[in-house]
């Protein structure tokens, strides 16, 4: 382990990346502590503590914390994945994006310009929304969120929400282009990975006063590190479809080359979740702010405490993973690309025998993708709920930070390789996924 570590950082490139990635991130976790004017944050923080298991909870947890505290980064950079996701959809919809995509850097770049766009948009609404909000939350004593409200505190946070988010994506950029991985999609691993010592130290400490037993965290970690070994397993899993091409030799004959076209198991990654997740908890967000009797009977039947909730979870789950996999993957595309390439699946005529063949093999794999994810975002929740302990690392907290986890360590194996050391892990390379 320490001459694998050692072969790291011999290579000065990769070197150079790692540190700054750990700079960037550094930067990234000062920001988090830096607060908005006008929030009293112990009031704030109190509010936060009873709202885990809304929308403002869900949000919190990939912000590391800094939406309950209200920082300079509060809004995290999840408006910019809502601009990306929404520019995505978008394509399907607007002819103009979905030439754009097709222009192959230039596109991007314009793709990428309109993001940015949308970035700014939303965190405005987000931010004013947020400062409309705090001005009528008090804490469970009482005390007012907002020492001064009134429309400069709105203007105030609103801009200083959306110039941190701006901030971040900035950030995120800068670490694609001198760091590891997706930027985006580390620092969402950061902030996640930020909660991870204080929720270990909150648990020690329930052992320590008798309140949680010894054997109830033992039981809890060994499931949790299942779920980790399953989430791997499923991540690295995908069917290999043959494609055959003829190559033209001397004397006019022909050899044929074999390649594989790849269709992963999970091919929608984690955004199904996020989006069943934000619709789920929306009524909860709803009923912290009001006292109507349906918005309360609706949120109780939306909440973890009711068997509803998990049958809705799942069917959203799967419908937006069957949505979002036939946005990102067009059958028709796949099979004119093999084409144009002068490939061919053994068995299958070119054009539409083909499409039909990669729809009907990517629908049974999106069908297994999304109970996987049902099962992920689920069963770690009732696992945890059972055994009511504070240890909480969802299933979709460990999905992106497996995925992330596993897209650095790929690119970390790419640089040993090319410079001739053996890969970080022995047994084959690891393909890494990013969240966007």
């Amino acid at each position: 382990m320490f001459k694998k570590v050692e072969e790291i950082f011999s290579i000065p490139e990769l070197r150079r990346r790692i540190l700054w990635t750990l700079f960037f991130l550094f930067v990234y976790r000062i920001g988090a502590h830096v607060p908005t004017p006008g929030i009293d944050g112990e009031a704030l923080s109190q509010f936060f503590a009873q709202q885990s298991g809304n929308l403002l909870g869900f949000f919190d947890m990939f912000t590391g914390g800094a939406l309950s505290k209200l920082t300079v980064f509060g809004l995290g950079i999840m408006p910019y994945i809502s601009a990306a996701i929404i520019l995505e959809l978008m394509t399907v919809a607007v002819p103009h994006l979905a030439e754009l995509k097709k222009r192959g850097q230039e596109g991007r770049d314009k793709i990428t310009r309109y993001t940015r766009y949308g970035t700014v948009a939303i965190s405005l609404v987000q931010g004013m929304g947020i400062a409309i909000g705090l001005e009528g939350m008090t804490s469970p004593g009482g005390s007012p969120v907002v020492m001064f409200p009134g429309t400069g505190f709105r203007i105030v946070t609103a801009i200083t929400l959306t110039t941190g988010t701006v901030f971040l994506m900035w950030l995120g950029e800068k670490i694609s282009e001198k760091g590891l991985g997706n930027g985006i999609s580390v620092i969402i691993f950061a902030g996640i990975i930020a909660g991870f010592p204080s929720a270990v130290s909150r648990t020690l400490t329930l052992v320590q006063t008798g309140e949680v037993q010894l054997i109830t965290i033992i039981a809890v970690l060994a499931i949790i590190l299942a779920v980790t070994a399953a989430i791997v397993f499923m991540e690295t899993s995908s069917r290999r479809l043959p494609i055959q091409y003829v190559r033209k030799g001397g004397g006019g004959k022909g050899n044929v080359a074999t390649s594989y076209l790849p269709l992963k198991l999970n091919p929608a990654g984690v955004i199904p979740i996020i989006f069943a997740m934000s619709i789920l908890a929306f009524p909860s967000t709803l009923a912290s702010f009001s006292e109507n009797l349906l918005v309360q009977k609706i949120s109780f039947f939306l909440s973890p405490s009711s068997w509803v909730y998990y049958a809705v979870t799942l069917g959203f789950i799967i419908f937006f993973t069957y949505f979002y996999t036939s946005i990102i993957f067009n059958p028709d595309d796949i099979a004119e690309n093999i084409n144009k390439s002068g490939g061919v699946i053994p068995g299958k005529r070119p054009g539409v025998e083909t499409a039909k063949f990669i729809d009907f093999t990517l629908s049974r794999l999106t069908f297994v993708g999304a109970l996987y994810l049902g099962a992920v975002a689920i069963l770690p929740q009732l696992i945890i709920r059972g055994f009511n302990v504070p240890f909480y690392f969802g299933g979709t907290s460990i999905l992106i930070v497996i995925g992330v986890g596993m897209d650095v360590i790929s690119k970390i194996e790419a640089h040993l390789v090319t410079h001739n050391y053996d890969g970080f892990l022995k047994k084959g390379r690891i393909q890494g996924r990013s969240m966007i």
